[in-house]
């Protein structure tokens, strides 16, 4: 299963990217995307209110998964070896990484933090170049 972004849902919903609009087709229609709950809020939070409805819909078919005290646990120790790497990370990019790598799923992001956070070993990303 792969855990999918917020950004690479924007990306989806704006159609911006035919062939990643194609490769989150293929993981839809194989049961392989699901969300962590932080980017639902975030995809959420970031809607219309004309657009709320329908977003809602879409992404309550997906698998998605609640962080928990476990979760919030491996947060706090990525953020003690980030910052004895001189790393940095924002606290809901650490929770969709913690969620993946809680979960043993691979995380598909833009987002370049998360290539940063993958060569500091936290978890592993899925790698989907779009154009």
């Amino acid at each position: 299963m792969i855990l999918v972004d917020t950004s690479v849902w924007i990306d989806y919903f704006r159609g911006s990217d035919q062939r990643l609009v194609e490769e989150v087709g293929k993981l839809l229609d194989s049961d392989q995307a699901a969300l962590a709950l932080p980017v639902r809020i975030e995809i959420l939070g970031g809607s219309s209110k004309k657009d709320l409805p329908k977003l809602r819909r879409a992404l309550s078919g997906l698998p998605t998964f609640v962080p928990g005290v476990a979760t919030w646990e491996l947060v706090e120790i990525w953020v003690e070896a980030a910052i004895s790497k001189g790393e940095r990370f924002g606290v809901t990019d650490l929770l969709i990484a913690a969620v993946a790598a809680e979960h043993g799923m691979r995380l598909w992001s833009l987002d370049g933090d998360f290539v940063r956070m993958e060569k500091l070993g936290f978890f592993r990303r899925y790698l989907f170049e779009p154009k």
